[in-house]
């Protein structure tokens, strides 16, 4: 019994401790920062889908293939909307990476880009304006995925 009463004030002390412990750990967010997901909507004029599918399978998947192998990308991705309602995108292209670049390495990056590509800027913006006679970016998003802390 005496070292009951010796023990109590320790045992107190201890708990005293170790809750406000586990009510931090209950209090952690149950999920870690991932990837970068940036998802861009294209709206394709009806006739040139094919059109632009070949833009994607040759020039656009190019430079992506280039910035996966670079390390600059996790993956990409294109999705096709089923069924598109009025004022919905009719595809998606999803690119995905787990770090900014700095300013340095952006330029770094966009001769890297011209130079694969063999394409000086003003010829990569000529492209980008006749893509333009037939799809229109509707709109992006910048999305994070989120892992599960477990």
């Amino acid at each position: 019994m005496r070292t009951v009463k010796l023990l109590t004030p320790l045992i107190a002390a201890t708990m005293a401790f170790a809750c406000p412990q586990l009510a931090m750990a209950q209090d952690e967010w149950p999920f870690t920062s991932g990837e970068y997901v940036e998802v861009s909507g294209i709206e394709i004029d009806d006739g040139h889908s094919l059109d632009y599918a070949n833009h994607l399978a040759g020039m656009w998947r190019k430079g992506q293939e280039f910035a996966l192998e670079q390390g600059w990308i996790t993956g990409y991705e294109v999705l096709i909307n089923s069924f598109p309602r009025k004022g919905e995108p009719d595809v998606y292209l999803l690119t995905r990476w787990t770090e900014w670049e700095t300013p340095e390495q952006e330029e770094a990056r966009a001769a890297a880009y011209r130079q694969h590509l063999a394409m000086t800027t003003t010829q990569m913006e000529q492209a980008s304006g006749q893509r333009a006679d037939y799809r229109e970016l509707v709109g992006s998003m910048l999305l994070r995925s989120m892992k599960f802390r477990d």
